[in-house]
């Protein structure tokens, strides 16, 4: 009796760690973080030091994992190799008490990493088909070799975990063909207008650098990634008359271009968007807002305006002054600080224009000089690495400069002031 009691109170505590289990990878949909919560959850419940989930690559035919409790690089070998390699080749399940007294333990690993493996439990992960789709590798057990109790409840979680895998795989895939998508439509934007191309994408770079300094989440940064791709798609509604004009816009003509804006609404409100990116079509299009109301093409004020529009708003004007025309070359850099520092409060919200002055060197001359970037010296990149837009600028205003700052005004302007063509 009492050992009943006992198997039943073990039973309904493998079921209740089952739930947690499931409960905890329904809802993640990104794979790295659901292989890392997958790996936590092992070692929690078989009372393991490691463990790590290998992924089988059928284009490669390799085990690759992206995540592994104490490594951090990516982990890719032959899916036939190792005890890992063994298993996904013969579906086998592997409990090995004494790792070194197996022969098909490879104890170079250990001593390359310094860690000592005592035992390994391997187990196959399968999806709905029966095909092999990974390998658990669970390693020392804290309260000495995995037991057949072990064995079984990995087993359990390796049907959750593959389900789990599996949707996160199959919303990889869907996200990538989004983004591929996105990235044509700009590439086919960029294509058309020859007089400011490549600017789409150095503007997005510029908006991405601000909301990492913004300390935006994933999610908001991706948002304004992709508005920032899409900002000028309206354009292609524009006659290249009037867009490729190289000379002074009339008033009639400027007024055409102001279109581009809600073209990029209306074109972009067509897409059918995912629920967290049906923002897109509204960051888009409010670049040319003003924070004073005075933008185009609502007219919008304050916090009228999204977030992502305020931070484009910034990066588009910044672009426009510092890229080369085949009819002029780059304004001077104070000019364009200048000119956006005047324009705080009134166009610009100021803690985005400080954010913006900001940004490093290093990373600001190759956005700025995004599709030449082999002509970039490493040595030159890591030395402005330590510096800022903000100090670049305090320098140049300087009378009496430090031999570094000689330095670093000589390699940044090097850069900035090249007189070559696109």
């Amino acid at each position: 009796m009492q050992d009943d009691f006992k198997k039943l109170r073990a039973e309904n505590a493998r079921l209740h760690s089952l739930l947690k289990i499931t409960q905890s990878l329904a809802s993640v949909l990104d794979l790295e973080t659901l292989l890392s919560r997958i790996m936590d959850e092992v070692c929690l419940n078989l009372k393991a030091d490691r463990c790590t989930v290998f992924l089988l690559d059928t284009d490669t035919n390799e085990l690759w994992s992206k995540v592994a409790k104490g490594v951090k690089k990516e982990i890719r070998f032959p899916a036939d190799k190792g005890i890992a390699g063994h298993t996904a080749t013969t579906r086998e399940v592997l409990n090995i008490p004494d790792a070194y007294a197996d022969p098909r333990f490879n104890p170079e690993i250990d001593k390359k990493t310094g860690y000592k493996t005592k035992n390994i439990l391997t187990m196959p992960m399968h999806n709905n088909l029966n095909e092999v789709i990974g390998v658990f590798q669970v390693l020392n057990r804290i309260d000495g070799p995995f037991t057949k109790q072990d064995e079984e409840l990995l087993q359990a979680i390796s049907y959750i975990a593959a389900s789990a895998v599996e949707n996160a795989q199959l919303y990889d895939e869907v996200n990538k063909s989004f983004i591929s998508f996105i990235e044509t439509l700009s590439t086919t934007l960029d294509a058309r207008d020859y007089i400011t191309s490549g600017h789409s994408r150095r503007v997005t770079l510029y908006a991405v650098e601000i909301s990492h300094l913004m300390r935006l989440s994933k999610a908001e940064v991706d948002i304004i990634r992709y508005a920032s791709l899409l900002h000028d798609i309206g354009k292609i509604g524009i006659p290249e008359i009037v867009l490729f004009k190289n000379k002074q816009l009339t008033e009639e003509e400027y007024e055409i271009i102001k279109r581009h804006a809600n073209l990029s609404k209306s074109i972009l409100s067509k897409i059918h968007f995912q629920k967290h990116l049906r923002e897109i079509p509204m960051i888009a299009s409010t670049h040319h807002e003003k924070i004073d109301g005075s933008g185009y093409p609502l007219g919008l004020k304050g916090s009228q305006i999204p977030l992502g529009g305020k931070i484009l708003a910034v990066c588009d004007v910044f672009d426009a002054l510092t890229s080369r025309r085949q009819y002029r070359d780059r304004m001077e850099i104070e000019k364009v600080v200048e000119l956006l520092e005047n324009e705080t409060g009134s166009s610009f919200e100021p803690f985005i224009v400080y954010q913006f002055k900001n940004i490093p060197l290093n990373i600001l001359i190759q956005i700025l000089e995004f599709g030449h970037n082999d002509d970039l010296d490493t040595n030159d990149l890591k030395i402005l690495k330590d510096y800022t837009l903000k100090d670049i600028i305090q320098v140049r205003k300087k009378n009496q400069k430090t031999e570094k700052e000689i330095e670093l005004e000589r390699i940044f302007m090097r850069y900035y002031s090249r007189k070559y063509r696109i």
